[in-house]
């Protein structure tokens, strides 16, 4: 057997890491967008400011804020070692890649952006595909190759 250097790693045919994951992915959503939104209000303040500084030229930012606020904080905390938010620690799962390698930044946003993209598509239908894939795998994660596996 290969050495895998992502401990997170889960085997395919190891069920177990996979077992109740799409019910927990739903909770760690809500406590998650909590978080962003909480985030919000200290980033809109510092914006304000910034926006005076440079004589109202932040304020075009506004639009975007949440947008942004979410990226970093997903990009931060399922791009980092632990591979998973705030909202994924707490409810014991975590995003790995199917190919074993750590999950990074930027595939951290892309795997948000389609989220998004494929959520306001199809609204919450979104969460039908787990039921049907294999290892609950949702389309963003079919598209990027990740896969959310039990921590805990």
């Amino acid at each position: 057997m290969s050495y895998n250097p992502n401990p997170l790693y889960a085997a395919p045919e190891d069920w177990r890491a996979y077992s109740g994951v799409l019910s927990r992915r739903v909770f760690a959503f809500i406590l998650d967008y909590v978080i962003v939104a909480l985030l919000w209000i200290p980033a809109a303040v510092v914006l304000f400011f910034l926006s005076i500084l440079t004589l109202g030229l932040g304020f075009l930012l506004y639009p975007a804020l949440f947008v942004i606020v979410a990226g970093v904080y997903f990009g931060l905390t399922v791009g980092g070692s632990s591979q998973a938010s705030l909202g994924m620690r707490a409810m014991g799962i975590a995003i790995v890649r199917v190919d074993g390698r750590p999950m990074d930044f930027l595939t951290a946003i892309v795997h948000l952006a389609l989220f998004w993209i494929l959520n306001s598509v199809l609204t919450p239908l979104i969460l039908l595909a787990g039921l049907f894939t294999e290892r609950s795998r949702l389309i963003h994660d079919l598209l990027v190759g990740t896969v959310t596996v039990r921590t805990a």
